[in-house]
């Protein structure tokens, strides 16, 4: 466990150093924070009721699927597994520190959204602050979950940056924090529900803690954690 906990620390220290994560999970959400809250509130005043939630979601879509992967990959894909190796260090220990690190950094940049919403742009608090930060634990652990699969299934970074792009914008576009979704056609409205954010932003939502949009994210957690499972033991192999 001592060992465990050391690799944590030892991953936010170099987390702390890495621009990467800081231009992802801080510099960049809270820029579009800070400019489109003030937009948003303007031209349609009634997302005041779901800034917070609709913030949080480019986030943390943003810091799972663009910040954590290259990480991935330069562990991964370099001869640092073969260290791990080498000293008898469990292969999956640089994913889970990894995960756990960089779920750490999006709760604080959410943290910092919820604070400074109602002060900039006078959005609304979630009613009940327990079930808020359990659906936003949960979102962010899926939504990790997912960009864990990207991070270890994908070796070229110039061909990450293309999938994790195809990830992250339809998350965002489709997800219905932009504009309502009833205002897309069907189909669109179709392929939004198979990404994490069209639930995660739901069950964030004041009376949203819900089975019916639990249950979907649940699933992709599920099946996430299989497919890293073959995906390490395919890098163990190697």
């Amino acid at each position: 466990m001592s060992g465990f906990l050391y690799g944590v620390a030892l991953q936010w220290k170099l987390d702390m150093r890495s621009r990467s994560l800081l231009v992802t999970c801080y510099i960049v959400p809270l820029i579009f924070f800070l400019l489109m809250g003030g937009i948003f509130t303007s031209v349609m005043p009634e997302m005041k009721s779901t800034l917070i939630q609709s913030m949080i979601v480019m986030s943390v879509s943003m810091g799972a699927f663009i910040g954590l992967p290259p990480s991935l990959i330069e562990t991964y894909g370099s001869d640092i597994k073969k260290v791990y190796a080498a000293n008898g260090v469990p292969l999956y220990l640089g994913l889970v520190t990894m995960f756990i690190s960089t779920f750490v950094h999006l709760m604080i940049a959410c943290f910092i959204i919820v604070l400074l919403s109602p002060v900039l742009f006078d959005a609304f608090l979630p009613v009940n602050f327990t079930r808020f930060f359990c659906a936003l634990a949960v979102y962010i652990i899926v939504s990790l979950s997912v960009g864990c699969i990207l991070g270890l299934s994908v070796k070229n970074q110039a061909k990450l940056t293309m999938i994790a792009q195809l990830v992250f914008l339809p998350s965002i576009m489709l997800s219905g924090i932009m504009f309502p979704i009833g205002l897309l056609p069907d189909f669109l409205e179709s392929i939004g529900r198979i990404f994490p954010a069209f639930w995660g932003y739901r069950l964030m939502l004041d009376n949203g803690f819900t089975l019916e949009n639990l249950w979907y994210l649940a699933l992709v957690f599920c099946a996430a954690v299989i497919v890293c499972g073959i995906l390490l033991k395919k890098q163990g192999s190697q």
